[in-house]
């Protein structure tokens, strides 16, 4: 079968080479790949930036946003030949720590969990994949064309559940709310502040293409200012950029009681100066709560799906910017002026 690899740590080492088919120990279902959406941990990866293969083994399969067709399924599993599912991306860890062994492997205590496509498990980039039954998510027929988006769906329906425990802890009555960076991330938080009622805000440099229009069709307001000006004492921050500058100026300008949720991972190696002094005592005073989260667990790709289904469809659709045949991978990697999730189609790769 044909699988896109990458040689971790070596840059530009990506290829699209032949592989045997995955082992039945890799897992129980088998399942041809549909669709694989390409993010910035991807091309990181690529890069040489990031990422582990399996042990022994010095190539790592790329992918971690997938859609793919049951082939095979044991019985009892609820999974049958023709399902679509998605693949969860983290794998608990073998001890197992205090979380991992309640379900909650996204909090993984001691680090030792995999991740399909990125830490020390092959990916699901490959014509064919196995994945525990447990491990794959069930998507009916009505979001199957966008299954792809899943994945990225579930980390922000995890940092929404986070933000509302978090805002549990006292009388809470949030309306504004702003989200930084209006990539796929950043827009599928944003919808999930549309469907919670809330006056959502979406801060993002670009001034043309389909990012302003997205924002406005969620019925949601795009800024391309200042932090301050789209802030504006905001209850809830979802940052979605991981730039420092932009971490920083929304702990400032959040309002009292606010909740700042990191969801974008800042590169590091950059200089700012700050007075944390000064941002300690606003924090304080404001009885203020900064919260990073990260990937998922099965209750979140539910939870996603579930917001999946109440969403407009030809929005969700138009998320997809662009389906690069598998022949093409390389394509989907050379980010365009529009872009917003570009994918590699497998479907299109047979045609």
């Amino acid at each position: 079968m044909k699988a896109l690899t990458v040689v971790p740590g070596q840059p530009d080492s990506a290829r699209l080479e032949e592989l045997q088919d995955p082992p039945t120990a890799a897992g129980s279902v088998l399942v041809e790949t549909v669709t694989i959406g390409v993010c910035g941990t991807d091309v990181e990866i690529v890069k040489g930036l990031y990422g582990a293969p399996p042990p022994g083994q010095s190539k790592l399969v790329l992918g971690h946003e997938s859609l793919g067709r049951v082939l095979e399924a044991p019985a009892g599993s609820g999974l049958e030949a023709g399902d679509a599912v998605v693949g969860i991306v983290r794998m608990p860890d073998p001890v197992p720590c205090t979380s991992c062994a309640v379900g909650e492997w996204d909090m993984c205590r001691n680090g030792q969990y995999t991740e399909h496509g990125i830490k020390e498990l092959n990916g699901f980039c490959s014509e064919r994949f196995r994945i525990p039954a447990e491990f794959a998510v069930k998507i009916d027929s009505r979001i199957q064309p966008v299954g792809v988006l899943l994945e990225p769906t579930s980390v922000v329906a995890k940092a929404w559940e986070q933000i509302e425990r978090i805002g549990s802890r006292a009388h809470w009555c949030p309306q504004r709310v702003l989200v930084t960076g209006a990539g796929p991330i950043g827009l599928l938080a944003a919808l999930l502040g549309v469907q919670r009622g809330l006056d959502v805000h979406v801060l993002d440099i670009v001034t043309d293409g389909p990012k302003p229009l997205l924002v406005a069709a969620l019925g949601a307001t795009y800024h391309s200012g200042s932090v301050e000006e789209a802030c504006q004492n905001a209850d809830i921050v979802l940052e979605c950029t991981g730039v420092a500058t932009l971490v920083f100026q929304v702990m400032r300008y959040i309002g009292p009681q606010g909740i700042v949720c990191l969801t974008g991972l800042s590169s590091g190696g950059r200089k700012l100066a700050i007075d944390l002094g000064e941002l300690n005592r606003e924090l304080v005073l404001e009885n203020n709560v900064i919260v990073g989260s990260i990937n998922a667990n099965r209750r979140h790709y539910q939870a996603a799906a579930e917001a999946l289904r109440g969403a407009d469809m030809q929005w969700l659709k138009s998320l997809i910017t662009r389906r690069v045949p598998l022949a093409h991978w390389a394509q989907a990697f050379q980010r365009q002026p529009h872009d917003v999730k570009a994918v590699i189609d497998f479907q299109a790769s047979l045609a």
